[in-house]
């Protein structure tokens, strides 16, 4: 059994039924759109600054490119090596959010210490650990089933090792990856069946305390004001969330058509990358984020059935780790919506598959790779023994 997952024979059947039809529409859907609106929403930055319209298409195709060489890598290593890699997993999340601190080795922008630069593109250090940390977080979960359900130290452990995580990504700063990588630690660990009244407890004094740090930084107080009354100032702290909403406005039911948005001309700053999402309701309007928005729920609702189909195979780490990635990309995508929107103060967050990054596709596409090999794996039931620990 161990063997044919392992190194599974690949006939045109199995390849059929170890696929997810519905999963694979949906990413292809997704990443379709994020090229053309990067293509869309970037023409006329990248002729003002490279002399070249498609400059940013150009090097998004490539990241899409990498991102599914680096999907099917993952779709070919059997999930029972990164069950066993546990701690190191651990170990690399914290030598990430180290190394991109050290001086001459971190690239700072606007004021943050970011990435890590790889000569293609610059490493965006919190993309990677959103991913390490599903695979980390569902490795304890199986190991240590019992103590997380029965003990409130095996519920605590795996999130005083994210803390540490957390404080060196405040460090960058990065307050949006700090929370998005909390909420998935949080969110596997719920799902895994912790009490909730510990998930609630910590969770209320986790919100305090990154409401206490939001608070404590004036740049981050300035957010918090210009998303609570963005007219207030609409040509300063609230101009990139009052051009996001007039974007938004302007699409009306059908919006201005492919190419027909005016407030990325100048306007709207960071229309290709965090604000992309303005730009689509610009130009295909309420229709369009309605189609949108079905695409990403139905990618979260496969994530989720894969898991519950991996759980019911004997596949435990499988299904925690479909669970993980089910949970941080529907928050990702709900995050940036809202964002967007003026639901929510700015955060720096990309929406999955759309914006531009190279960092952001290639984890995010080889998280869709890791995610077919869970619903591959989980087509074999695991033998009773080989089960969930206990």
């Amino acid at each position: 059994m161990t063997a044919r997952l392992a190194h599974p024979s690949i006939s045109a059947s199995r390849l059929v039924t170890g696929l997810d039809l519905p999963m694979l529409f949906a990413v292809a859907s997704l990443l379709g759109i994020g090229l053309v609106m990067v293509a869309s929403a970037s023409m006329d930055l990248a002729s003002r600054n490279y002399g070249e319209p498609f400059y940013f298409f150009h090097r998004q195709v490539l990241f899409a490119a990498l991102g599914l060489l680096a999907g099917l890598v993952f779709w070919w290593v059997p999930l029972r090596r990164w069950e066993n890699a546990g701690p190191l997993l651990l170990v690399l999340i914290l030598l990430l959010l180290v190394v991109v601190l050290i001086p001459g080795v971190g690239r700072t922008v606007n004021g943050a210490t970011r990435w890590i630069p790889l000569g293609v593109f610059n490493l965006q250090v919190s993309e990677p650990v959103k991913l390490l940390v599903v695979l980390y977080m569902a490795g304890y979960i199986v190991r240590h089933y019992s103590n997380l359900r029965l003990h409130f130290v095996g519920f605590m452990r795996p999130l005083i090792a994210l803390g540490l995580g957390t404080v060196l990504l405040l460090l960058q700063p990065d307050f949006g990856g700090a929370v998005i990588m909390l909420a998935i630690g949080m969110g596997m660990l719920f799902l895994a069946g912790a009490k909730l009244w510990q998930f609630a407890a910590l969770g209320a004094t986790i919100a305090l305390a990154m409401s206490v740090m939001a608070l404590a930084t004036p740049y981050r107080v300035a957010r918090l004001t210009a998303f609570l009354d963005p007219w207030q100032d609409p040509f300063a702290t609230g101009f990139q969330l009052t051009q996001s909403l007039i974007a938004i406005g302007s699409g009306a039911w059908f919006g201005a058509g492919l190419g027909g948005s005016v407030q990325k001309l100048f306007y709207l700053p960071e229309a290709h990358n965090d604000f992309l999402f303005a730009v689509f309701a610009e130009e295909f309007g309420f229709a369009g984020v309605a189609v949108l928005i079905a695409l990403f729920t139905l990618l979260v609702w496969r994530c989720f059935v894969i898991a519950l189909r991996a759980e019911r195979g004997g596949h435990a780490f499988g299904s925690h780790v479909a669970f993980g990635i089910g949970i941080w990309i529907g928050l990702q995508a709900a995050i940036n919506l809202g964002v967007n929107m003026g639901v929510l103060p700015t955060k720096g967050l990309t929406l999955p598959f759309l914006s531009y990054g190279g960092s952001s596709l290639i984890v995010t596409l080889a998280a869709m790779g890791l995610l077919a090999r869970v619903q591959w794996e989980a087509q074999v039931p695991v033998p009773r023994n080989r089960g969930r620990a206990s």
